[in-house]
């Protein structure tokens, strides 16, 4: 079985939040531009996740509009090949979080879909993203 994250992709007008994580010894992942997302964490459903993660690591409250494909990928962990589902949420602006993004985070910033096909390190949300914006995914 593979570990399971959830995602948000989270838009404010015509603009979408993206965040790039702080380096520590401890986070083996990309350095990048990407969406706010995580580990589901006992007793929360993907929803929860998805809310939650987007509040620590984007510094927002949001709601979700919309469910979108699960994504399986595969990374290497310590040598060890990890399959990982990642459900992704289109998911709208509320407020802002009280004390902004906690420490997971280096800098969060709200982007035109441009700036975001530019910036993104991962091609899986880039090609996301036109599927949204052109109504693919329903």
């Amino acid at each position: 079985m593979g570990v399971r994250f959830a995602q948000g992709a989270l838009r404010k007008d015509n603009l979408w939040l993206i965040r790039r994580p702080t380096p520590n010894p401890e986070y083996r992942g990309n350095l990048g531009w990407s969406w706010p997302k995580g580990w589901v964490d006992e007793g929360e459903n993907l929803e929860q996740a998805a809310i939650r993660e987007v509040r620590e690591e984007g510094g927002v409250v949001a709601k979700i509009v919309k469910k979108l494909p699960a994504l399986k990928v595969f990374f290497k962990d310590k040598g060890e090949l990890v399959m990982k589902f990642i459900t992704y949420f289109v998911m709208e602006y509320e407020s802002d979080v009280p004390g902004g993004f906690g420490e997971e985070t280096a800098e969060v910033k709200w982007v035109t879909k441009e700036e975001v096909m530019q910036l993104l390190a991962h091609k899986n949300e880039r090609e996301l993203l036109k599927s949204v914006e052109s109504g693919e995914v329903a």
